[in-house]
């Protein structure tokens, strides 16, 4: 049980500063959707995967930060700046973050670790300042080997980024989290309005794939369906599972929360976020050429992505208990047999039968997911 003794920063809202420090991260994740776009290949999916798996673990890491360290002096609010440069750095890096960016993407990185820890030892309560303790050793480890991964380059590069991701998958196993205490009312709020402004990347896409292009009758429908998809991917989450999310993480004791918000914010909240991000790259393929047949890798992404987005909050719902979780992995299956159609047929097609299947889904929720 915890102990008495331990001193808590009480924090039930999220600052301004750590909402601003939520755009840098977008801004990564917009530049992952530019590398799909760019890269249109297994090649570049796998670089996106790396690359994502490594951001989300360390901006995780700045949100229990957060949770225990409020930013509320000037020298945490300079310290934290200082870790925004370290990702606008990573951000900056990203595109060519296999070739020749690769030593300034470590470097961002290996900052942005260091000022992590650094804040973390800040922290009032003990047990949290022991808990970073184990944790550090593995995230260093992970950036040295990014920074080893920039200066070789090469396949020994993708050995290495794929080795430092592992590292960091399993370090909740090879440290134990316990330790970290969890305060769910910020906890739940900073992750949701995290994802909320990376959903906002899948509408700004619609912008960035019509930029330039006749305001016809075809692209108008077919950028209403891409605003449909996405509404309807808020509508999974934002209509009571943040509610639910937070009852269930604050009815547990302190000494016990940490596990469960790890599985449901870190591992099955990155394939919701990846998702929108192959989401957001299909939308681009094929928002300028909503009646003609798509290529197989924007039709894959198209409909992957909000597979995987379903698949992640399958698991975000099964992990804190949460009803609904079967409709949620049916959804993800159903909704790739519109691949075909954006192939065979038209980009158009192939958002018609997502949005179709998204929304089967949702209603499906009235019965196996009702309120209350």
């Amino acid at each position: 049980m915890t102990s008495t003794a331990e001193k808590f920063e009480p924090i039930t809202r999220v600052a301004t500063l750590e909402v601003f420090f939520d755009l840098i991260f977008v801004f990564a994740i917009i530049q992952l959707t530019t590398v799909l776009v760019d890269e249109p290949s297994w090649r570049g999916v796998a670089q996106v995967v790396l690359m994502f798996g490594v951001i989300q673990w360390i901006y995780g890491g700045y949100v229990w930060l957060a949770n225990a360290v409020a930013p509320d002096r000037a020298v945490r609010r300079l310290l934290l700046l200082f870790g925004m440069a370290g990702f606008l750095l990573i951000g900056l890096a990203i595109p060519t973050a296999f070739d020749d960016g690769g030593v300034p993407f470590a470097i961002g990185y290996l900052l942005v670790v260091v000022v992590h820890t650094a804040l973390f030892l800040r922290s009032a309560n003990t047990s949290s300042v022991a808990g970073i303790f184990r944790v550090a050793p593995f995230n260093l480890l992970s950036a040295v080997l990014l920074l080893v991964a920039g200066f070789v380059g090469g396949g020994v590069a993708y050995t290495l980024w794929a080795v430092s991701l592992v590292l960091l998958v399993f370090t909740p196993f090879l440290a134990p989290i316990a330790m970290f205490r969890v305060q769910a009312t910020h906890f739940v709020e900073r992750y949701g309005l995290l994802l909320i402004i990376v959903l906002g990347e899948s509408i700004l896409a619609i912008g960035v794939g019509a930029r330039g292009l006749h305001l016809g009758f075809p692209l108008v429908i077919t950028a209403i369906m891409a605003l449909g998809v996405t509404a309807a991917l808020w509508w999974a989450y934002y209509t009571g599972d943040d509610e639910r999310a937070e009852q269930r993480l604050e009815a547990l004791p302190e000494d016990r929360r940490a596990r469960p918000a790890l599985n449901s914010y870190f591992y099955a909240l990155a394939p919701m976020l990846l998702g929108v991000v192959l989401l957001a790259a299909g939308v681009k393929k094929s928002i300028g050429h909503p009646t003609e047949h798509l290529h197989w890798f924007a039709a894959i992404v198209l409909a992957g992505g909000v597979a995987l987005y379903l698949l992640g909050h399958g698991l975000f719902r099964l992990s804190l208990g949460l009803p609904g979780t079967w409709n949620r992995f049916a959804g993800a299956v159903v909704v790739l047999a519109a691949i075909p159609v954006g192939h065979e047929i038209a980009g158009a097609a192939e958002l018609a039968v997502v949005f179709a299947v998204l929304v089967a889904t949702l209603v499906s929720d009235a019965f196996l997911a009702p309120e209350g």
